[in-house]
């Protein structure tokens, strides 16, 4: 695999930020590019592998957390005797359907990621569950959830899912991930009040829309899209990361409300000026590299964040001043990290 740049790793590097975490060990995480696999590393999982016989495997019916990762396994079957499961994870399999899970109506949390599988389905009884993760497969729609009322969190990261459709009963939904996926529009989220943490990175979204019911959320997540204009956020007053690099945005504008603010991420757009967030005295991390800003004085908007510890700016015309990283210093004194690098003192 040919080497990268240091450009293009502290550009992996800022992808990163706006990822969940939660979903995918850490050789697939980094493999993966807020969504994105690199053609050149192979999959988890060989999807050439000729499926094992579930009779081959050994259960034990009194283990609560049950762990088939990477086990060659073709199809669910033969699970009934895991009666005491709150976990089951078969992640990196080659399981093509969700099937012959009614037996475990204990289970809390569903590990189905990096499997074959083209549906969801098969749900209905797992009524207990609080965590599904069906990412890395072939799912084009988000269905058979209806029954899944007190799930929290959902990771549908990197399928060919084009809409956001039948969530409305997911009423206690605290985290949904969609990202990777060819989603053109954000709807359909005015049901799901309780949601913290919305993913869409890597997408085809072009306006942001559609988010005034979500008056919990925390993190937004919306790199790699195709966003130009910063817009309807005004009811996201708790709202305390925000990720929009690697968009078209032009302006920094529309987060007069968004006042709790820690991390703003608008790295890799086409801003010329930092402008309209002196009023973020609250944040900590803020994400400018690879824009077009050339002008000093603009670091004074960010004077009234006296807790802020990190500043991205590299690869904006203001790095080509042989004191930048001294200005830098000296405009914001309670920063720690100039982009990737710490400050000695």
């Amino acid at each position: 695999m040919a080497s990268l740049s240091v450009g293009e790793l502290q550009d992996m590097e800022v992808d990163r930020r706006g990822e969940s975490e939660e979903s995918g060990d850490d050789e697939t995480r980094r493999k993966s590019i807020n969504g994105d696999v690199d053609p050149n590393q192979p999959t988890a999982t060989s999807k050439e592998e000729s499926p094992v016989d579930m009779d081959t495997i050994t259960l034990d019916p009194e283990e609560e957390d049950v762990d088939l990762v990477h086990c060659r396994i073709g199809k669910i079957e033969g699970l009934e005797v895991l009666q005491k499961a709150k976990t089951l994870s078969l992640r990196q399999n080659l399981i093509k359907k969700i099937e012959n899970l009614d037996s475990l109506s204990s289970l809390r949390e569903l590990d189905l990621y990096d499997n074959q599988i083209r549906k969801l389905e098969n749900l209905h009884n797992l009524k207990e569950m609080e965590l599904l993760d069906v990412s890395f497969n072939l799912l084009r729609k988000v269905e058979g959830l209806e029954e899944l009322t007190q799930l929290k969190k959902l990771f549908l990261l990197h399928n060919k899912i084009s809409s956001i459709a039948n969530l409305e009963h997911l009423t206690g939904l605290e985290m949904l991930e969609l990202g990777s996926n060819r989603i053109r529009v954000i709807e359909n989220l005015d049901t799901m009040a309780s949601l913290q943490s919305l993913f869409l990175g890597t997408n085809k979204i072009t306006k942001l829309q559609n988010l005034e019911g979500l008056h919990n959320l925390t993190v937004l997540s919306i790199q790699s899209n195709r966003i130009t204009k910063i817009e309807g956020l005004q009811n996201l007053v708790n709202l305390r990361e925000l990720y929009l690099s690697h968009n078209g945005i032009e302006v920094i504008e529309g987060l007069e409300n968004n006042k709790k603010l820690t991390t703003l991420d608008i790295a890799a757009n086409r801003v010329k000026k930092i402008e309209n967030i002196s009023h973020l005295t609250e944040l900590q991390e803020f994400w400018m590299n690879d824009n077009q800003i050339d002008n000093w004085s603009d670091l004074d908007e960010l004077k009234n964040a006296k807790s802020l510890e990190t500043v991205y700016l590299e690869r904006n015309p203001l790095q080509k001043d042989p004191q930048y990283r001294r200005k830098i210093m000296l405009a914001l004194p309670s920063v720690r990290q100039i982009d990737a690098t710490f400050i000695r003192f």
